[in-house]
């Protein structure tokens, strides 16, 4: 009996492997492709078009005009709130994974945050909403960014990247704490209109920001700069259009990858078997609305970066206090880019 459940474990190994090799090759192409830049402007590209064809309006040239060659003026003291809050984005809609899976309220996974009481599966949720955030505003600083070592899928990066957007989440956590003491005991849906009238609350943003940036040089043991230089509250500086444009539109790839990579993390998922699953209409309910909280993550880490201003607007709000309405923008971006990638992965 001891030989035949040795072999019996032995051939399970050897049918493991391949799918744990084969996911691994997935998430490598796929971690490829988030640095070539040919492929980010045709997916962003795929992107845009989706959305107008969702909305039921003409899908209008990508590339009109000038637009290879245009600049715009952008506010660097918006680029650099934007840089910095991404955390709390990962944050709000990490939480809500959270709350989705586990329960308790907004206020009691901060606490747990906090304290230190999250188990290893529960902090892997929020680095990688973390990470999906952080994605989303690098192509807005400078398409170039992709290019960068660190911008890999998150499955591969080093502990020590990891344990940065972890640190972010906790000093931002922190923050949120603060704000949320006198609604501590309320209601969930009490809670979340606090949260949601913070999201949109541009003192909150600065603050929020300055700290992230403070928490980045105190963790490379440097003296910690002011947050904004004198002349940079008012100042200007040029941006490419179609740079922007691309940035505007590929957060959904983001989230995709982001949410293909934490399951391959979690589960063991195939990312092809998973890409497939979007496509068709098969994805199980709970990863599903995985997918559309990474999308609404990495699209509120974008709207900073395009105008402080547009944190404001109605629908910048917590995902769960989001209309079904909303929530399918979220989704057809994740299936449009689930179609995209699906031709480059084997």
């Amino acid at each position: 009996m001891l030989l035949i459940a040795a072999l019996s474990c032995a051939e399970q190994k050897q049918k493991d492997m391949p799918d744990k090799e084969q996911m691994k090759t997935q998430l490598n192409q796929i971690s490829n492709l988030l640095q070539d830049s040919g492929f980010t402007r045709a997916m962003a590209e795929t992107l845009e078009a989706a959305y107008y064809i969702a909305e039921k309006q003409p899908v209008p040239s990508f590339t009109a005009g000038d637009i290879d060659t245009a600049q715009v003026k952008k506010s660097i003291k918006d680029e650099k709130i934007a840089t910095g809050i991404a955390p709390l984005y990962a944050l709000e809609c990490g939480i809500g994974q959270l709350m989705e899976v586990y329960n308790g309220t907004p206020v009691e996974w901060l606490d747990k945050i906090i304290d230190n009481k999250l188990d290893s599966a529960q902090v892997l949720i929020l680095n990688r909403f973390a990470n999906a955030t952080w994605k989303a505003g690098q192509p807005f600083r400078g398409l170039e960014r992709i290019k960068r070592p660190v911008f890999i899928s998150s499955f591969f990066l080093p502990e020590d990247e990891v344990q940065k957007d972890y640190d972010h989440i906790l000093s931002t956590a922190k923050i949120l704490r603060q704000k949320m003491t006198d609604v501590k005991d309320s209601s969930i849906s009490h809670q979340l209109q606090r949260i949601n009238a913070l999201l949109q609350d541009k003192q909150f943003a600065f603050d929020v920001a300055a700290n992230a940036e403070a928490v980045y040089y105190t963790t490379l043991h440097k003296a910690v700069p002011p947050f904004l230089k004198p002349g940079e509250d008012t100042a200007t500086q040029s941006k490419s259009v179609l740079d922007e444009k691309i940035a505007t539109n590929i957060a959904g790839f983001y989230a995709l990858e982001c949410g293909l990579s934490y399951l391959a993390t979690a589960q063991n998922a195939l990312p092809l078997k998973v890409l497939h699953d979007i496509v068709t209409d098969s994805l199980a309910t709970p990863e599903k609305k995985l997918f559309e909280r990474f999308a609404n993550a990495t699209w509120k880490a974008g709207q900073p970066f395009r105008s402080l201003d547009r944190i404001t607007r109605h629908n910048f709000t917590p995902f769960d206090l989001l209309s079904p309405s909303e929530i399918d923008k979220d989704w057809v971006q994740i299936k449009a880019a689930a179609e995209k990638l699906i031709p480059h992965i084997q």
